[in-house]
């Protein structure tokens, strides 16, 4: 059989070359304009926005004061669809920032939050105030955690912020302590990404014979400091603030903290940064109020149930969650320093305490509990 002849190869087609873009770049007047038409824009909503947001109170009518004005839970929805409806090119952080600092302004309208935090100015606590609760409310540093609940308490602030754990470092004690005795609740938390900078007057890393900071900021900072300063006498102070006051005055001491410590207290010279060993290095801090606030749509609870010392007590308090398909999103344990042997649970779950399930659960727990405090029911931290 004769063999079919092959057909030729066809070769490609040269490829055609692309057309270059001959589009006149805009002049720099012209795009200078166009965004003084949007700057004029955006003020003018700003300034409707405000109105609107005054005449909300005035529907409320006549209230005691801001703190009654406030609704955490209403922020926390604004905020969330702020994130959903962004396409870029700012980032959700960006564009959550700039809203909360509008919902700050419009709110101080009636009369500015007054917010307690440990002091003194320049702490991680006060960074956390300024992203909760925007530079339009007041802040109030104080000295300890045990002053921020009792100003909060009192009457004297309407809200307080402390810190309550960190990523690396796990829990403030104190904080969790406070809980067992105060009637404060929890009102909202923030998420603060937390960078240590080592800070001097001189900024030279060979002048430095002893570091102050916060005993929270030496443990975030330990692994540095062993490879590169072994041998710098390290002093505790009762905050990273209160350590840069002390090292501004010396050219042989340096302070671990925030830049805002920095420019606050004059140490201008930055030695090294950042310095923490967890490069995702975060604080949980937590709002405290005197009040519930209704559910944001997406909440968390924290409960504080005591339970005596007996076989099963952890399973008896767990199960009751499990059972109706509430997720827990932390537990931690201290003495009650109510009786010998009784310990409270600190527990964090998915959900408000309006949501029938856990309704159902906290129901379900009471027959195996000494007794359940709920701590409060808070919108889960906007990035």
């Amino acid at each position: 059989m004769a063999s079919k002849p092959t057909k030729p190869k066809k070769t490609a087609a040269p490829a055609k070359a692309k057309k270059a873009d001959v589009t006149p770049a805009p002049a720099l007047s012209d795009v200078r304009a166009k965004i003084d038409g949007i700057d004029r824009q955006i003020q003018s909503l700003i300034a409707e926005r405000a109105h609107f947001a005054h005449q909300v109170g005035k529907a409320k009518g006549k209230l005691a004061a801001a703190v009654d004005y406030y609704r955490p839970e209403r922020e926390a929805q604004v905020l969330r669809m702020v994130v959903d409806r962004n396409e870029g090119p700012l980032s959700d952080e960006v564009l959550v920032h700039v809203f909360r600092e509008i919902m700050s302004a419009c709110l101080a309208q009636q009369e500015p939050l007054k917010i307690g935090y440990l002091g003194p100015e320049g702490t991680f606590s006060q960074q956390a105030v300024l992203k909760h609760f925007g530079r339009s409310a007041h802040g109030l540093p104080l000295a300890s955690i045990e002053e921020v609940f009792q100003e909060v308490a009192s009457g004297a602030a309407d809200f307080g912020v402390v810190p309550v754990e960190n990523s690396g470092q796990g829990t403030i004690q104190i904080t969790l302590d406070m809980f067992l005795t105060s009637d404060l609740k929890i009102c909202g938390e923030v998420e603060l990404r937390v960078h240590q900078f080592l800070m001097s007057r001189t900024g030279r890393i060979d002048d430095i014979e002893r570091i102050y900071a916060h005993p929270q900021s030496f443990a975030q900072t330990a692994g540095w400091l062993r490879a590169n300063l072994p041998k710098v006498e390290k002093v505790p102070v009762s905050s990273n603030a209160e350590g840069a006051r002390r090292a501004r005055g010396n050219d042989d001491a340096a302070a671990i903290g925030g830049e805002s410590a920095a420019h606050v207290y004059g140490l201008k010279k930055v030695v090294m940064s950042p310095i923490q060993d967890d490069k995702d290095n975060t604080t949980r801090f937590l709002v405290i109020g005197r009040s519930l606030f209704p559910p944001s749509g997406h909440d968390r609870t924290s409960v504080l149930v005591f339970i005596h010392d007996k076989p099963g007590a952890l399973f008896d308090v767990l199960s009751p969650f499990a059972r109706h398909g509430i997720s827990m999103n932390r537990i931690e344990s201290r003495p009650s320093h109510h009786a010998k042997w009784e310990y409270g649970f600190f527990i964090d779950l998915a959900g408000h305490i309006d949501d029938e399930a856990m309704k159902l659960a906290l129901a379900e727990l009471k027959q195996h509990s000494a007794q359940i405090k709920v701590l409060g029911s808070y919108p889960v931290a906007v990035p």
